[in-house]
């Protein structure tokens, strides 16, 4: 709908009389029934009705989410911490376009230490259990948390394989020789012992390195005493490699308590948010984080949206979080915070003394990595077009590769079988135009039969077009007249395999009698780039732009395949579960996929969220939960 000087024609403003004044959440939804927008009010009606003010009232982003509104729905709560509470759940299922959202929030990596093992590992998981597991997190991303895992590696001989430790294994791993690891499975090392080496990673994760330094030293001294010179040594490398690190750790004085420190730099669309993690008195490690949909936002609301998202699943909760900018609504998301982490917490934005300083410090490397983040962008270009000029130059190909179109098969013992197409255009993802192919004409495991038939799907149509002109099929980028990408010619074809798969992608395209688009395979064991013009495969050197470029179009296809099958497996577990529970017959099964978007919104609903939707009951609720 377009949006004129008023909103008085929108549909939806008709049915704002009967919302009630009450505190809820509202959800607003387009005419697909997908979730545009997530907000909470004390008053809904109130709140709603500001979105249908004169649209000269309204933020151009507002007015864009409300010309797309086709309906919107309600939940009331019993206070603002519930509504608060309720917004952050739904936010992170649905994550709404026109949220403020924080990237990959869904999926934080944490470190996690089961302490209920004989011998724990040292783990990285993206799900915080009630257990009692010791979790330390979240972190920004994988290469996040796998650096703190080198350091932990490199200061303390845990463990890191997954074998059974009996104590009787004839030999050790290499790294029990390079005293990486105390030696549990051949009985180097007791359970208690090894207890000992994990109960130092966790005070070093605490950030009570003085403790650690002072235990180790104590076992130093012993072994000097008993005349055990190695090991004393080792003890002494140890302790000298924590203290660098407790050195390298020390920030402004501000005290031996534990505290987050916040700030964040904006650009445009896009708020890059810096926390440091202080214990102790010490600096135990830092992270970034991207925020998007930041335009006509706030600093204030962003900064709260991300403090919500941040610490909605994050184990612990500091006692103080200094903060660069007052939060809107800062009393009701300190109430929630102390709620969570069921002891008192503070918010504070210094304004002056040392608190201060360390949060200016905080935000100048906000605003630096907001630059590094920039400066990135611009400089992947120039290497994009270096990795397409490369690849051009290897592959011996007829112009450069700006459309390159990427296939994988995904299945599982044959079932369930999916297909996927990436397509990369000037180096850069085009999510628009991928697909995915539901395998239909293949029951036996054979990815090369599997491979065929998504080829044939994929172009048929090009080798209608070919057979009914004499003139060559130029690649381009944009959709012909009937607005499909099935009439496109990229540049370039790349399966995800080795040569088998690009002979068996070589008799679908002579087949089809396309000989105008260039294929080749990338096979994952050694790397190697195969054509269909060379016996020998293509090696590409391990710093090549190009075989970084090949790669991140292998792995883009893999994880788009992967998801869609993971996807139809779980629909069709919990759809013919959803056919087993009495009192969901089709058309509530329908309203439920409706209402909650997919079979994991309903398996991850409350029973509140599954007893308020049209047609059910908390009865039904409770049988469906049961039921899944």
């Amino acid at each position: 709908m377009a949006m004129g000087t008023a909103v008085e024609s929108h549909p939806l403003k008709d049915r704002l009389k009967a919302v009630p004044n009450k505190t809820g959440i509202y959800v607003f939804r387009d005419p697909k029934g997908n979730v545009l927008y997530v907000g909470k009010a004390t008053s809904l009606r109130s709140r709603l009705r500001s979105y249908f003010a004169p649209s000269y009232a309204l933020s151009p982003k507002t007015r864009q989410m409300v010309s797309k509104a086709a309906d919107f729905e309600y939940i009331l709560t019993e206070s603002e911490q519930e509504a608060l509470i309720l917004e952050c759940n739904y936010i992170k299922r649905h994550r709404p376009p026109y949220n403020i959202s924080l990237r990959d929030d869904k999926n934080f990596p944490y470190l996690k230490i089961d302490l209920t093992e004989d011998f724990p590992q040292i783990l990285i998981t993206r799900r915080v259990e009630r257990d009692s597991a010791r979790y330390f997190g979240p972190y920004a991303s994988a290469g996040s948390v796998r650096r703190t895992l080198d350091l932990l590696k490199k200061l303390f001989p845990y463990r890191s394989c997954t074998r059974v430790i009996t104590g009787k294994d004839p030999r050790p791993c290499l790294e029990f020789y390079i005293h990486r690891c105390v030696g549990p499975c051949i009985g180097a090392a007791s359970k208690q012992e090894y207890g000992d080496v994990i109960r130092q990673v966790i005070l070093f994760l605490e950030g009570k390195t003085e403790v650690v330094v002072k235990g180790l030293k104590h076992k130093m001294d012993k072994s000097s005493e008993a005349l055990d010179y190695e090991r004393a040594a080792a003890l002494r490398d140890q302790i000298q490699a924590i203290q660098r690190v407790h050195e390298g750790q020390r920030v402004l004085a501000v005290g031996r308590g534990d505290l987050d420190v916040i700030a964040l730099a904006r650009e445009k669309d896009q708020a890059w948010t810096e926390v440091f993690f202080i214990r102790q008195g010490k600096l135990i490690g830092r992270d970034q984080f991207i925020l998007d949909g930041t335009q006509d936002e706030e600093t204030p609301q962003v900064l709260a949206s991300f403090v919500k998202q941040f610490y909605d699943s994050a184990p612990y909760i500091p006692p103080t979080i200094l903060l660069q900018h007052p939060l809107s609504e800062g009393p009701l998301i300190q109430s929630w915070l102390q709620q969570k982490r069921t002891r008192p917490v503070r918010i504070v934005v210094p304004q002056r003394g040392v608190k201060r300083k360390l949060v200016s410090m905080v935000e100048e490397n906000a605003a630096q990595g907001l630059e590094q983040h920039k400066a990135r962008f611009l400089a992947d270009a120039s290497s994009l077009e270096a990795a397409l000029e490369e690849l051009r130059e290897q592959l011996s190909l007829p112009r450069l590769p700006s459309r390159v179109e990427c296939y994988d098969i995904s299945n599982i013992q044959g079932t369930n079988s999916v297909g996927s197409m990436v397509v990369f255009e000037d180096g850069r993802p085009r999510p628009a135009h991928y697909r995915r192919f539901k395998i239909k004409g293949v029951r036996e495991i054979n990815d090369y039969a599997m491979m065929q038939e998504v080829l044939r799907r994929r172009f048929h149509r090009l080798g209608e077009i070919r057979g009914n002109t004499q003139e060559p099929l130029e690649p381009q980028k944009t959709p012909p007249d009937d607005g499909t990408i099935w009439g496109i010619v990229p540049d370039l074809v790349l399966i995800d395999g080795g040569k088998g798969h690009l002979g068996a992608a070589l008799e679908v395209f002579l087949e089809l009698g396309i000989d105008f688009v260039p294929l080749a395979s990338l096979a994952k064991e050694n790397e190697e780039l195969f054509v269909t013009h060379a016996s020998e495969p293509i090696v590409l050197p391990r710093s090549s732009p190009a075989l970084h470029l090949v790669q991140r179009l292998r792995d883009e296809a893999h994880r788009f395949a992967i998801t869609y099958h993971r996807k139809l497996r779980s629909q069709k577990s919990v759809q013919s579960a959803l056919d087993t529970v009495p009192g969901i017959g089709p058309k509530r099964k329908r309203m439920l996929l409706r209402r909650l978007g997919s079979v994991k919104g309903i398996k991850e609903a409350t029973l509140e969220e599954l007893a308020v939707i049209p047609g059910m009951t908390r009865t039904l609720a409770q049988k469906v939960k049961e039921f899944l």
